[in-house]
């Protein structure tokens, strides 16, 4: 009986992936700077003996972070689809972790399936500088931020706008449109996270979206300012980002995801710092 000589059939495979952006020129492939693409890519070509393309969810900036980015490639061979996050991981640098891999239909697609991303940006507030939170949190200690005013001033936000005051100027997009989903300020002892979900987000939004914020919570700015700003676009009045270290891609959304809630959606943990009380308490108890 002679061999079936038939193609191996072409699979979609989806990873969730985890990384620290801190050396790395964002997600995106782009000549002399490291990404996370290419890093993905470069494992991915050796495996399989040739090159593929990994298509994000969403390109993060320079030195932003990702606790559950996803993206997906096409490729042929015997690799069950589940299997490759563990035979990624075996060759990824330690910066990259890929969290789980699945088998997705021909019309899956990472970026136009998606029907949300989450951004969290986290801020510490402690007056003095903590090593462990510095890659991960902006240290701003200047003066006290209100989270009440900063939660007021992104309600309004909510629904589908125009953002120009909130664009980098040298972005290929052509519009400025944006369906805000959900917005969130909170506070956790000396940490304040801001999160934000829309449909998709312009280059350098975020950033630039909570250098304002912080001007509202400090009372430099007031509310009705701050809406006046975005609303009619007053661009030349954003005049600086949040730094890129205290960003976090924290989730994308799908109608369909092959992954259980476990895997993506609230990946990045969150800092807790105990007061000196609970500390004396706790040395008390031990002695």
């Amino acid at each position: 009986m002679l061999e079936s000589h038939q193609p191996t059939p072409k699979q979609r495979v989806a990873l969730v992936i985890q990384y620290l952006g801190t050396h790395f020129h964002g997600w995106q492939r782009q000549p002399h700077h490291r990404s996370v693409q290419e890093e993905v890519e470069k494992v991915l070509a050796n495996l399989l003996g040739y090159s593929v393309t990994l298509h994000g969810a969403g390109r993060t900036d320079s030195g932003v972070h990702a606790a559950a980015q996803v993206a997906h490639f096409d490729a042929t061979g015997k690799i069950p689809a589940h299997k490759w996050a563990t035979i990624l991981n075996s060759y990824l640098p330690e910066d990259i972790l890929i969290l789980a891999s699945a088998s997705v239909s021909e019309t899956w697609h990472a970026r136009f399936s998606a029907v949300y991303r989450r951004y969290r940006y986290t801020i510490y507030t402690g007056e003095q500088p903590n090593l462990f939170v510095r890659r991960f949190s902006w240290h701003y200690y200047r003066a006290p931020l209100d989270e009440f005013l900063i939660q007021a001033a992104l309600k309004p936000l909510l629904g589908h706008h125009h953002l120009a005051a909130f664009h980098r100027s040298n972005s290929a997009r052509r519009h400025s449109w944006v369906e805000v989903q959900a917005v969130e300020c909170y506070r956790n002892g000396p940490f304040l996270h801001i999160e934000i979900q829309a449909n998709g987000f312009l280059y350098g939004m975020v950033r630039l979206l909570v250098g304002m914020l912080v001007q509202v919570g400090t009372g430099e700015r007031s509310l009705a300012s701050f809406t006046d700003l975005w609303k009619n676009e007053r661009r030349e009045e954003v005049k600086y980002a949040a730094p890129a270290h205290g960003l976090c891609l924290l989730r994308v959304g799908y109608p369909d995801f092959p992954f259980p809630k476990t895997v993506w959606f609230d990946t990045q943990p969150l800092f807790v710092i105990q007061s000196p009380t609970i500390n004396n308490q706790q040395s008390t108890i031990n002695n």
